[in-house]
């Protein structure tokens, strides 16, 4: 691990805020432009907001980054040349803010009472409301900007309510009379969701800037200098909450069915024609394009579309080309259409035209048939769309298999959901299709794959004395290796690093020895048989770690306060306690230097998906793989990619999309980019249907058979098929009564023998411990995961491990009358997994 000794900024910091500085653009764009106002040049401006000061680069919990500074809008427009004319504006908001905060801490403090719950637990991730207010927008000049911030995290849910997901009063006011005042005026939107624009929608301008990790502020002001040109496009669909049907019961304390089943996101608003506010896959840049397919090549193996892209605007840009297919509506429903590829052109100069292929096997879209437990192609009309965005796309073939055809065998899984087809799509028989070249499919030149799954696993019997360092220099295997290790030894592997009697102790992100403020490590308990520690840090918007530590002898002391974002929901009485309680520092502890360990933050999940460019993910994983490599972090707990299944969910700003398609690859390049640094692997989460924060320990998702398999599994599918995450890990809540990290259908059924995926699975933290679920102060109708449920399923390592989690596993092997029931063979399937990525990474 590199030590740096010095709090000055260090060379890979400026290098990596350059870059991200020079991709983040891809991330951003227009909603709404108007074409004669932006770009501008530098000048006065008049600045408002919540967003415009306290600028959000990114959400709460473990998700947030500790850097060394990230530049906010007003420094941004200021170090571009910008002077503000409306500090007096801003100075009243500050006071504001801090007026608000002592009530609002006051108001979770009295809420927490009421309810039994401790108030630090009940207000982890709670986003404080955006006040109301009336000041004076008396900012001088023609151009005014309104940044407008909304802030989510871990732990809580977004509201249905003004200051969340609506907009003030006091918002909706300004930002109407910003553009009725002003020549030039844009609403830039420093948000990590949806929201509800309706009220505003009279503004010719509208910038969707999002949280762009380190340089947030410098990019915007690039962007409205026409330094760099927005490009992204909507990963999500915009409406008014009540239009999505994943609203209602969203947020049951437990059990939230999932009623809409496939119809998830653009799936559900094309199918059942309901106009969003902003469709799918819709951006604005400072350019316009031209599409033209060019050339169609359909046959049993892949779909290519060749399709010519012209910049016909004033300025450069990119554009992100869409393909869509239709499937035919038979026994089974169909959505209107689903994304099956799409590609970002390379900077186009005005008139600039290039030609780009998209790409995808054809059985891509076999839907599946829960009767048959089969992915099935039914005969008909399987009609292509190319566009810009989901409401704009335009057929350019079809394809026409003459019978039905079954592309593969599965099995039955995650049972217990009954759930209606909730509408069905009819209109693709009607299309008119007469003008369009037809591709004839033959139904007997698919063949189908069968896929196989696990019984009990097979105890390796003892075949030679072996070192993890034979591993290493190729003289043993990793099963001659597991082989040799006791029950005990094979226990340990499967917990993650924990000391003794230390109970929940490291509840705040601090359960690693080797790295301060990394979020956990494998056991250090097989040190002397040669096995290494994996480090695994938080993400994913860079690595979470403490800024500044002390190193005395072999120890590691941090010196950041990991309570810090809690301390305010304290008593007094309390902060008294924990100060008391503190060890006090040693004398060498004193005198030992301190080391700085400042990490770049990225944009966002949902920013990265809005580049819709595997390169740029690429790119940026390539600067997290180079700090992980620099400060010893083996694991990066990111990306977190679930389907973005309502914009109520509190962690949406870390999520990629509600497509599983742009979720899955651009996660995966994001794992490809990591991996190019040696010793760094990612751990894709959480696995699966983590759809909420609410309760989120014992929330059950009840969802169907098929919509688990087509929107919520497949994500993750298609990153592992397009990259190599070293980890996964399980998610909290239960999927159709069966805690996912206890369901053998998630974790072996699907993961292994389906995906035959190799790496280990770890429990997101204290998945398995009953108190996470009593801390919420209420009686709940479903318990937590079960430490052996994890290794009778294939969930590899419990963390970040706790005495208990090692003596329940002793007594439960080879016990038959316990619900799950391990024996040794299970113990070294999972340590298996375990040591085969430790000797990889």
């Amino acid at each position: 691990m590199v030590r740096i000794e010095t709090s000055t900024v260090q060379p890979f910091e400026e290098k990596h805020i350059t870059e991200v500085r020079e991709l983040a653009p891809e991330c951003v764009l227009f909603l709404k432009r108007e074409d004669t106002s932006f770009p501008v040049q530098a000048g006065g401006v008049a600045l408002y907001g919540s967003g415009a000061r306290k600028t959000i680069k990114g959400g709460t919990g473990s998700g947030d980054v500790n850097v060394r500074h990230f530049v906010t809008i007003e420094e941004g427009l200021e170090r571009a040349g910008f002077s503000i004319t409306s500090k007096e504006w801003l100075d009243k908001y500050d006071h504001l803010l801090a007026e608000t905060r002592v009530k609002f801490i006051e108001q979770v403090k009295k809420e927490a009472a009421e309810m039994g719950i401790n108030p630090i637990m009940y207000g982890m991730g709670k986003p404080m409301p955006e006040p109301e207010y009336e000041f004076e927008l008396n900012g001088e000049g023609d151009l005014a900007i309104y940044v407008l911030s909304r802030i989510s995290g871990e732990g809580a849910d977004r509201a249905d309510a003004e200051g969340d997901i609506n907009l003030t009063k006091a918002e909706i006011r300004d930002i109407l009379a910003c553009r009725a005042k002003y020549k030039k005026f844009v609403l830039v939107l420093n948000v990590g969701g949806m929201v509800n624009l309706e009220p505003v929608m009279d503004v010719e301008n509208i910038l969707l800037l999002s949280q762009l990790g380190t340089p947030t502020g410098d990019v915007l002001a690039d962007v409205l200098l026409g330094k760099s040109f927005p490009s992204g496009k909507l990963a999500m669909t915009w409406a008014p909450i009540q239009k999505y049907p994943s609203t209602e019961g969203f947020g049951d304390m437990d059990d939230t069915v999932y009623n809409e089943g496939i119809y998830v996101g653009y799936r559900y608003f094309d199918t059942a024609k309901v106009t969003p506010t902003f469709p799918f896959g819709f951006g604005l840049s400072y350019t316009k394009f031209d599409l033209k397919t060019e050339s169609v090549e359909i046959d049993e193996s892949e779909v290519c579309v060749n399709v010519r892209v012209t910049n016909i605007g004033d300025y450069p840009g990119k554009e992100v080309v869409q393909l869509y297919s239709s499937s035919p509506v038979g026994e089974l429903d169909k959505p209107y259409q689903e994304l099956r590829a799409f590609t970002k052109t390379k900077k186009l100069l005005q008139g600039q035209s290039v030609v780009v292929s998209l790409k995808y096997n054809t059985i891509d879209m076999a839907s599946y048939d829960e009767r048959s437990a089969a992915y099935i192609l039914e005969a008909g009309n399987y009609i292509l769309r190319v566009g810009n965005s989901s409401k704009d796309t335009t057929i350019c073939a079809v394809a026409v298999l003459n019978k039905t055809v079954k592309v593969s065998q599965c099995k039955n899984i995650c049972p217990g959901a009954q759930i209606k087809p909730l509408l069905s799509c009819r209109e693709n028989a009607k299309e008119i299709i007469d003008d369009v070249v037809v591709h004839t499919l033959s139904a007997d030149k698919f063949e189908c794959k069968v896929f196989s799954y696990s019984e009990k696993a097979v105890e390796i019997p003892k075949t030679k004395e072996c070192s993890f360092e034979d591993i290493m220099n190729g003289t043993a295997t990793v099963d001659e290796f597991v082989a040799t290790l006791s029950n005990e030894e094979l226990a340990y592997l499967c917990i993650g690093l924990y000391e003794d009697g230390a109970g929940m102790g490291s509840m705040v992100g601090a359960a690693a020895k080797s790295v301060a403020g990394a979020a956990g490590e494998t056991t250090d308990r097989l040190i002397e048989k040669g096995v290494p520690t994996l480090v695994m840090a938080d993400g994913p918007a860079g690595i979470r770690v403490c800024t500044q530590y002390k190193k005395v002898g072999e120890s590691i002391k941090a010196m950041d306060n990991p309570l810090a974002g809690m301390m305010d929901f304290m008593e007094p009485e309390q902060l008294k306690m924990m100060a008391e309680m503190a060890p006090k520092p040693t004398e060498e502890e004193l005198a030992a230097p301190i080391n700085y360990v400042y990490c770049i933050a990225i944009p966002i999940g949902t920013a990265l998906a809005q580049s819709f460019s595997q390169e740029v993910c690429l790119r940026l994983g390539d600067i997290v793989g180079a700090e992980m490599e620099m400060f010893g972090i083996h694991l990066w707990l990111a990306p977190a990619m679930n389907i973005q299944r309502s914009p109520l969910c509190g962690r949406d700003f870390e999520y990629y999309s509600e497509d599983p398609l742009v979720s899955g690859l651009l996660a995966a390049s994001i794992d490809n980019g990591v991996r190019k640094h040696k010793g760094c692997g990612t751990t894709i989460k959480h696995f699966a249907l983590n759809n909420q924060e609410t309760n989120r320990i014992v929330s059950n998702s009840v969802v169907s058979e098929r919509a688990i398999r087509e929107i919520y599994l497949k994500n993750f599918e298609i990153c592992i098929r397009n990259a190599s995450p070293a980890t996964i890990m399980s998610s909290y809540n239960l999927v159709n009564g069966v805690h996912a990290n206890n369901s053998r259908d998630l974790l072996t059924h699907i993961l292994r023998d389906e995906w035959e995926y190799e790496g280990f699975v770890m429990t997101d933290w204290y998945a398995a411990n009953p108190i996470m679920a009593e801390s919420g102060g209420r009686k709940n109708k479903h318990s937590t995961g079960n430490p052996c449920g994890c290794i009778y399923a294939g969930n590899d390592m419990i963390m970040p491990g706790m005495t208990e989690d090692f003596e329940s596993i002793m007594n439960t092997i080879d016990n038959p009358d316990l619900q799950y029931s391990i024996d040794r063979a299970m113990l070294q399937a999972c340590a298996r997994r375990v040591i085969n990525v430790i000797a990889k990474v």
